[in-house]
């Protein structure tokens, strides 16, 4: 099965979570595929068979700048996606409050415009309280591969 990753982050831990998650995922036998800098035309390329997005938040509860060109053209693209398995794993700081993980949010409601399947419930991961994001991703990578394997 082939899994394209996105990601978007604002100093570099989101990015490092979805490489770690593309190592794990190629591991369990998935052909996954990743690059922070994708474009739509690339994705569309790679024919993805399931989504994973990682995204960071910034103070706002807003997507990275880094991930707004991409997540722009999948809203204007509307690429057919529908039924494809998707999984969110968003970063932020809970002492944000109402904000905390809202980039993964966002993207949580474009999955539900595409018509994507959350396969399970949204990682939050809280980066004032861990300094391993990528490890505290194992479990949730591995559930998610359980997942799609079926």
């Amino acid at each position: 099965m082939k899994v394209a990753i996105l990601s978007g982050s604002v100093y570099g831990s989101a990015e490092d979570v979805a490489r770690h998650a593309e190592r794990q995922l190629k591991a369990a036998g998935f052909d996954a595929w990743h690059d922070p800098r994708a474009q739509l035309p690339q994705v569309l390329e790679f024919a993805p068979e399931a989504l994973l997005v990682v995204t960071s938040t910034t103070g706002m509860g807003e997507l990275p700048d880094s991930f707004v060109p991409l997540y722009s053209a999948i809203r204007e693209q509307f690429p057919a996606w529908h039924g494809l398995p998707g999984g969110v794993i968003a970063l932020g700081d809970a002492s944000y409050g109402d904000t905390f993980c809202g980039g993964g949010e966002l993207v949580r409601e474009l999955f539900a415009e595409l018509g994507v399947r959350e396969v399970q419930e949204m990682l939050r991961i809280d980066g004032s309280e861990t300094v391993t994001p990528e490890v505290d991703a194992e479990p949730w990578l591995a559930r998610f591969a359980e997942i799609l394997r079926g």
